[in-house]
């Protein structure tokens, strides 16, 4: 078990170093096959306690979505049929969508349903 964050380095530039030999991901009789699976159970418990990821938020989404499709507010007021000024305040995080936005959010932007009401995937 990784303990501190010096362990965690050393073990990850190992992981790293064996990964450069395609025979130890390849090959199950490979010398650093065996290693390299340890190793990464390792790091992978380690990064889950130290950093774990975190569902993102609707805002987060949004936002993402926006860039990806290369939206301003006011486009995105215009397809949710709401203003600019209640766009910026989703997107601030400071009101959250109404049950009919919300549809229409997941609908033009493609967002799945569950994520804006709370369930995880």
């Amino acid at each position: 078990m990784i303990q501190i964050e010096q362990q965690y380095k050393a073990i990850f530039e190992r992981i790293e170093k064996l990964l450069k030999d395609s025979n130890n991901t390849e090959n199950q009789n490979a010398k650093g096959y065996v290693e390299l699976n340890i190793l990464s159970d390792l790091v992978a418990d380690y990064e889950g306690q130290n950093y774990p990821i975190t569902k993102p938020s609707l805002t987060e989404v949004i936002k993402m979505r926006m860039t990806e499709l290369g939206l301003n507010q006011k486009r995105l007021s215009e397809l949710y049929g709401v203003s600019t000024s209640r766009v910026s305040e989703y997107l601030k995080g400071k009101s959250k969508p109404t049950l009919k936005v919300a549809g229409e959010i997941s609908k033009k932007l493609s967002i799945e349903h569950l994520l804006y009401l709370g369930y995880n995937f």
